[in-house]
């Protein structure tokens, strides 16, 4: 511990022990003990009872009711201005407070030695700042929410340096890495590893240069020695795919003839990228003590530096006062009794049980679902079927193939590359015998798909588990709007859908362009594609079943309590069941939305951009019809189900809280994936996110005609996960006919069905508003 802090802690030690007798008195001192005038100690009336003076700014020294001290500019009971705030666990900021958060210059320190001087906003490390680690790791540079994101230069303490860009605390984007041992690398990177275009350098002179996937060299790439030799060629650590040729120097005397290219995976193996530091607790998780009174014993109320209340926590039906992040200081008893008068005079509109409509109504979690999809075992009529879709699947993902570049010919995506397999039930010289009926098998466009689930990350091994190991598939109780059964595997990873003829032909039609696309764009939000395959059953039917395998959006360790499916139009866009029917598994429409979502401002600019190429891409394909299905998980719920909102008060966080039997909720979830960085990388765009849902209200009246109802500044934490699915339809005559005749008759803009071009910018157009930078 430096002398600095030495120093606070001993003059924190001899506040404490001047103010034993005021403690007392304070019975367990749940009051507010303020030594900064004695006017202060005169407002302090005889009941113990907490009074501030409202607006007016002041020097305050506080000891708070769970022992933590604070010394600073002090403004309706928060912290504003220049101060310092010390943890009773050793943690101190210093700096600019703005309500309660520290915003602005400050600096944050932690018991182990290590400091953070530089940026805050809303209590988080932003901006531009200097993190120095115990074990003598410094990053100085740009901040973004806690995370490295920007431009910054990191010395670690075994004497390695990175100089380049940041994203999301990991490097990517250029940089320079050098090692303590002087080899160096300088280029691409991506999720903190070598990746993209770069230059590797020996401290012996020896150099790579060119292409690198996952730290090592992969692709075209040249290795230079001093003497003017070089190997050219294609690199890879298969040497089956190892293709270069040796260019002796004049001066080699072709030394370097019996040189194995391998011998440059193995001195890389050495040069690994050292992890740093982690950071022990963040400053946003710090949490900051609820200042009230009272005469009971009960347990303080505590708040984070970054506005966020914790849950749970017992309090009794006295007045009481306490921080909310809008700076406000709020009566409890007073919102009671005024809630309880509305009661009785009616204005409370119990008979109304739409939330969408009346403000005054608690949201509350939906009651929790069956699990979807009913199991497919002996006797169900699709039995037979899913036997023989996974014999196929383990036949296609097993058959030995060769390795394959990313760069595919354009034969592989000709709709005629496809491969018929016979599967007796007596087995064949290619397939296992089985107990189903004889049926033939055939694989779409296979070097596609493959290559797919490799862009995709998807191990074979795990693939072929979840599809066809020993638990069965699912079917959901209902084919979808377009007569299409869906079926989920057993751990929810993929979803099966059997698809039309029709949708095939679409698919196989634009599969380069979706290549090409996903390719491109690594956070792109449209559905991913895994498989394309065909059952023919044999016999006098002779019937055809076609599906697609596709990943499952809202697959989460969180439990999705509300789910969306929004296109932008409003014909036939709202849920038929009443309010009591709605549980966690119902796909709510776009009038049945009563949220927008607002996102941190450099993941809004990334949603933003995406939104745009995918919905680009969708036009140039030729198809309309898609959504974007939204799943949410609200981080703060009450012991009786309801929503409990991090900003803007409401009835229902108030009466709540007087359950003092309501037991504590954990945050333990959002805190581990805060702290832990390997967690990290699983925040993603459209899976992960954390992100505030405001509520927003319709009028009744104009329900049609209000797509996206008027924000109330009533807002709720949430992880959000999200994508566009349905890409599938195209614009054919019966889409045009559909327009037609429905515009004869209703509005033609609030229908689904229009021409891809108008449907890609009214899509575009709702989504910008119903998603929003979090300012």
């Amino acid at each position: 511990m430096n002398k600095e802090q030495s120093g606070v802690l001993r003059a924190w030690e001899a506040t404490v022990r001047k103010t034993q007798a005021a403690k007392k008195r304070a019975n367990s001192i749940f009051g507010t003990i303020s030594l900064a005038s004695a006017a202060d100690d005169d407002l302090e009336d005889d009941n113990d009872k907490r009074i501030s003076i409202s607006g007016e700014e002041h020097l305050a020294e506080k000891i708070l009711p769970n022992g933590d001290y604070y010394t600073g500019q002090w403004c309706d009971n928060f912290p504003n201005g220049q101060g310092k705030y010390l943890w009773t666990d050793g943690c101190m900021y210093i700096g600019e407070w703005h309500r309660g958060k520290p915003m602005g210059r400050g600096r944050f320190s932690w018991p182990s030695g290590a400091t953070y001087e530089g940026e805050f906003k809303s209590g988080y490390m932003d901006g531009n700042g200097i993190y120095t680690g115990s074990n003598g790791d410094t990053y100085k540079g740009q901040w973004v929410m806690n995370l490295k994101h920007g431009h910054g230069v990191k010395h670690y303490s075994n004497g390695d340096w990175y100089d380049g860009e940041w994203r999301r605390g990991l490097q990517e984007g250029h940089g320079k890495y050098q090692w303590q041992n002087e080899n160096h690398y300088v280029g691409e990177w991506k999720n903190g590893v070598i990746f993209g275009k770069g230059t590797f350098v020996w401290s012996n002179g020896n150099k790579y240069d060119g292409y690198w996937e996952d730290g090592i060299p992969k692709g075209n790439g040249t290795y230079h020695w001093p003497d003017g030799s070089f190997y050219v060629g294609n690199w890879s650590i298969d040497p089956d795919e190892q293709n270069e040729t040796y260019y002796p120097s004049e001066s080699s005397l072709a030394a370097n003839l019996e040189w194995d290219p391998k011998t440059v995976y193995d001195d890389l193996a050495d040069c690994k990228i050292y992890p740093g530091e982690r950071v022990p607790i963040l400053p946003s998780q710090k949490k900051l003590a609820i200042c009230y009174s009272t005469k009971g014993g009960n347990k303080p109320r505590r708040m984070s530096v970054d506005g966020r209340v914790s849950v749970g926590i017992e309090m009794p039906f006295d007045k009481m006062n306490m921080w909310e992040s809008d700076g406000d200081s709020i009566d409890l008893g007073e919102v009671r009794r005024s809630y309880l008068d509305c009661e009785l005079l009616g204005t409370v509109h119990h008979d109304d049980t739409n939330h969408k409509f009346n403000l005054e109504l608690p949201l509350k979690v939906p009651k929790p679902g069956k699990r979807q999809g009913e199991t497919i075992s002996k006797g169900h009529k699709n039995y037979e079927l899913m036997l023989n879709l996974q014999l196929g699947i383990r036949h296609s993902v097993g058959r030995p193939a060769p390795a394959t570049a990313l760069d595919l010919k354009a034969s592989a995506f000709d709709p005629k590359e496809k491969i018929w397999t016979r599967f007796p039930p007596e087995g064949s010289k290619y397939t296992p015998p089985h107990q189903s009926s004889e049926f033939k098998w055939k694989d779409y466009c296979p070097v596609v798909f493959r290559t797919l689930r490799k862009l995709f990350k998807v191990d074979p091994a795990d693939y072929m588990i979840s599809i066809c190991g020993n638990d069965a598939l699912r079917e959901l109780s209902s084919p979808g709007k377009s007569g299409s059964f869906f079926y989920l595997t057993d751990d929810d990873r993929y979803m099966i859908k059997t698809m039309k003829k029709s949708e095939v032909k679409v698919l196989l039609r634009m599969l380069s362009a979706y290549y090409n696309h996903v390719r491109s764009f690594e956070n792109t939000l449209v559905i991913k594609y895994y498989g394309l395959h065909c059952v023919k059953l044999t016999g006098p039917t002779q019937k055809k079943v076609r599906f697609i395998i596709m990943g499952n959006l809202l697959r989460s360790e969180y439990t999705i309590h509300r789910r969306f499916d929004l296109k932008g139009s409003s014909l036939g866009r709202i849920t038929e069941k009443p309010e009591s029917e709605i549980d966690d598994t119902t796909i709510l429409k776009d009038l049945d939305l009563n949220f927008i979502f607002k996102l941190q401002k450099t993941w809004f600019q990334e949603f933003y951009r995406q939104i745009d190429k995918d919905c680009e891409f969708l036009e140039q394909v030729g198809t309309m019809d898609y959504s974007l299905l939204v799943g949410l998980y609200f981080r703060d719920i009450s012991a009786n189900g309801e929503l409990i909102p991090c900003g803007r008060r409401t009835y229902s966080i108030f009466l709540n809280i007087f359950n003092e039997s309501a037991p504590r909720l954990s945050r333990a979830e959002m805190d581990q994936l805060l702290l832990d960085p390997k967690r990290w990388g699983s925040i993603k765009l459209g899976a992960n996110m954390p992100a505030r849902a405001e509520r927003t209200i319709r009028k009744p009246e104009c329900e049609l005609l209000q797509l996206v109802g008027e924000q109330t500044g009533e807002c709720y934490e949430v992880i959000m996960f999200f994508g566009i699915i349905d890409i599938l339809q195209d614009y054919d005559i019966t889409k045009k006919l559909e327009h037609a005749y429905k515009s004869i008759h209703y509005d033609p803009t609030s229908i689904s069905a229009v021409d891809p071009k108008q449907y890609s910018k009214r899509f575009r157009d709702f989504i910008f508003k119903v998603f929003a930078e979090d300012t």
